[in-house]
């Protein structure tokens, strides 16, 4: 190894042992588990520089284990290098308003949780589980989630080319997304079995809490007295849009807390002058359930508002914080967590069903069907299991027991 080379390494050592260590002498100062880690970094590191078969790039060593440390603490945190990171500005100040419905999440590669109604994703039957292996001819293997929605936007008309491996394939299949100016998000409603009125929420964009609002007091004036909110599928929006929804059910109590190593608990209580709904309600949450609408699952269901119906959510509720570095890199960091009201963390646990009702085998296969476009209205149907559970409760029927926290 060249001088220059040795050089580097140590230099870029030092930057990764310090960055190591300031996480974890920062957590347990005088905890000897900090050393044991520090001391197996530099072990690791040795064998890389002295037994590798090549004389290896360090550059490229340094950047992919932080690369690899950021993305071991959950599916937001992602490290940018400083070219990535140049990138990833001058792409964000880029004004463009064609997307394509999709809603991301990271588990080692890019993958999907969830497909906005008619949009280009859902066109294409893109479906929550499947993972985008690249997108524009880059491989999202290390990709930020950040970095894969600015290059899933553009001009409208512009065809962003993805590689796709469907869930219960080992195939990539190729295809050409055409972007589109998104349709604002729009909310369903219908009436079922007598008094109860059905309200499906896509997505808590701005403005979506005035509408759901308008919704509840246009069904008490229909004589309306019992309600079911279903917010499976609806896997994005603003935190803030979430918690200012619950309190348009919850009276007292706590909606939701935000909390972290470094941030002072925020706590959102209910206020009863923002109420509008007092009668019976039902909430319908799933896997594709995350973000806001996790905060108004828990915050209705650990306030013992009302059930929740359907199987546990997937856990996204958080907030991150971009960290710019001295070399040009940068870091997006999950600095909080958004807790229910009985104390349980949202990323962490998800928020569980008091009445579970799981899908069967066909149904689990029809929403798998590659060849069918995500349906932009799902038909409402008091023979789809998860509304007929929330009729019966609605109806008087017994819930199972709540389990202890």
């Amino acid at each position: 190894m060249s001088p220059l080379s040795k050089r580097i390494v140590i230099i870029l050592s030092l930057v990764v042992v310090a960055f190591v260590a300031t996480g974890y002498l920062r957590a347990r100062s005088n905890d000897e588990k900090a050393y044991r880690a520090l001391t197996v970094y530099s072990e690791v590191l040795d064998k890389v520089q002295n037994d590798y078969v090549d004389d290896p790039n360090m550059a490229q060593v340094t950047s992919g284990a932080l690369h690899g440390l950021l993305d071991s603490l959950d599916s937001e945190s992602a490290y940018l290098s400083p070219l990535e990171y140049k990138d990833y500005k001058e792409k964000s100040a880029t004004k463009a308003s064609g997307e394509t419905g999709l809603v991301l999440i990271r588990r080692g590669y890019i993958a999907v949780l969830g497909s906005l109604p008619d949009t280009p994703a859902a066109k294409a039957g893109l479906r929550i589980g499947d993972i985008i292996e690249k997108i524009a001819g880059f491989s999202t293997g290390q990709m930020a989630i950040g970095q894969a929605e600015l290059l899933l936007r553009g001009a409208p008309g512009t065809v962003v080319k993805i590689s796709v491996i469907r869930r219960g394939k080992t195939e990539p299949q190729d295809l050409d997304l055409t972007l589109e100016k998104l349709p604002a998000p729009k909310l369903l409603e219908d009436k079922l079995q007598g008094d109860i009125a059905y309200l499906r929420v896509p997505k808590f964009d701005a403005g979506m809490t005035k509408q759901i609002r308008e919704k509840l007091v246009q069904f008490q004036h229909q004589g309306v007295k019992k309600l079911i909110l279903d917010l499976r599928d609806c896997p994005s929006g603003e935190d803030q849009e979430g918690i200012a929804t619950a309190q348009l059910f919850v009276s007292s109590g706590t909606i939701t807390t935000l909390k972290g190593q470094t941030v002072n608990p925020v706590v959102s209580t209910a206020e009863p002058s923002k109420v509008v709904w007092t009668d019976p309600v039902s909430v319908l949450i799933g896997i594709g359930t995350a973000g806001p609408a996790e905060i108004v699952a828990g915050a209705i269901s650990g306030n013992h508002r009302g059930d929740t119906v359907g199987d546990r959510t997937y856990g996204t509720a958080s907030t991150q914080k971009l960290i710019e570095m001295d070399d040009g890199s940068a870091m997006i960091l999950t600095v909080a967590n958004y807790y229910t009201p009985d104390n349980k963390e949202i990323p962490a646990n998800g928020v569980a069903a008091t009445a579970e009702v799981h899908p069967s085998i066909d149904e689990v296969i029809a929403a798998n069907d590659q060849n069918q476009p995500v349906p932009s209205e799902k038909p409402v149907s008091a023979d789809d299991p998860v509304i007929k559970r929330a009729i019966e409760i609605l109806q008087g029927a017994a819930t199972p027991a709540r389990k202890a926290a």
